[in-house]
């Protein structure tokens, strides 16, 4: 291929519930360019994607804000929150003033989630806990720490079947202490790879703002899909696809995330300042493609 690869356009999907709205009905058979699909957890698809393994995927935030030089955004999408999101959540075995002074055990799914933990402990509650890196496992976390952090699906079920903990929601928290949007993640492109095949990535871009749209307009296929996967009932699937969650990423998005990579290079977690660069996209009869949305 022109772009120096031997492989396919390759695009990387959260495997977390969170993104199915996105990706749900996207079809990589129908484009125009062969591409392919690799399914991981948010910390492999941020160093596949920084490594050039993969082409374009939905990544943490975070990881985007390190290696924002090297990506476009591709507009209007994200996976975002105004207050709670329900799968980002910080269980507490311990007194919450022991906590911010005492030992947190990480999930190492997400970078996004982490610095946000350590932004809201730090700064919003003036703490510096200990953090350790662990399996998601709430209760082999908690053996030796006063609080354990889970996201995604992992979070849900943990939350579902959650024996007596105090939980916190970090969606929840940013939004009191901020006022704002958190966004958790975002979908980026490499630039070499936007501009080396421009049409393609445009068609990539379309198919998954279609498919979100389709799975905004017609709800029931994933909420039936995470009854099958995840249990729960279809309640909670319709409040968190479509009421908690929102895949857009307009202006009132993009300053929540904007403030918080601000803290972050506050608190010494970025080094530097993050541009929000949108992809180019071609124009087409005589149109170009917007990232206004309606919020």
């Amino acid at each position: 291929m022109s772009n120096g690869l031997s492989r396919p356009i390759t695009i990387g999907r959260i495997s977390y519930t969170n993104s199915w709205p996105v990706f749900h009905h996207f079809d990589a058979s129908t484009l125009c360019e062969p591409a392919a699909i690799v399914s991981e957890l948010p910390a492999a698809l941020n160093r596949k994607l920084r490594e050039g393994e993969i082409d374009m995927a939905a990544i943490s935030s975070y990881a985007y804000g390190l290696s924002s030089d090297a990506y476009y955004l591709l507009p209007n999408l994200s996976v975002s929150a105004h207050g709670r999101v329900q799968s980002i959540l910080l269980f507490l075995k311990s007194p919450l003033e022991k906590v911010i002074r005492g030992r947190i055990a990480l999930t190492t799914a997400s970078a996004t989630s982490v610095n946000l933990l350590k932004i809201i402990m730090e700064k919003f509650y003036g703490g510096k806990p200990t953090y350790e890196d662990a399996e998601p496992s709430l209760e082999p976390m908690l053996e030796n720490a006063d609080a354990a952090l889970l996201i995604g699906d992992h979070a849900i079920r943990a939350s579902w079947t959650n024996q007596g903990y105090r939980v916190l929601d970090l969606g929840e928290l940013w939004n009191t202490w901020t006022g704002h949007w958190m966004t958790f993640a975002l979908w980026a492109v490499r630039r070499e790879t936007a501009h080396a095949h421009p049409e393609a990535v445009r068609a990539i871009y379309e198919g998954l703002t279609r498919s979100k749209r389709i799975s905004y307009e017609n709800r029931e296929p994933i909420v039936a899909k995470a009854l099958q996967q995840i249990g729960g009932t279809a309640e909670y699937w319709h409040r968190y696809f479509f009421e908690t969650l929102n895949h857009d990423f307009g202006p009132r998005q993009k300053a929540g995330l904007e403030l918080y990579f601000r803290y972050a290079q506050e608190l010494g977690l970025m080094d530097r300042p993050v541009e929000l660069l949108e992809l180019p996209l071609p124009k087409v009869a005589g149109t170009y493609y917007s990232s206004q949305v309606n919020l």
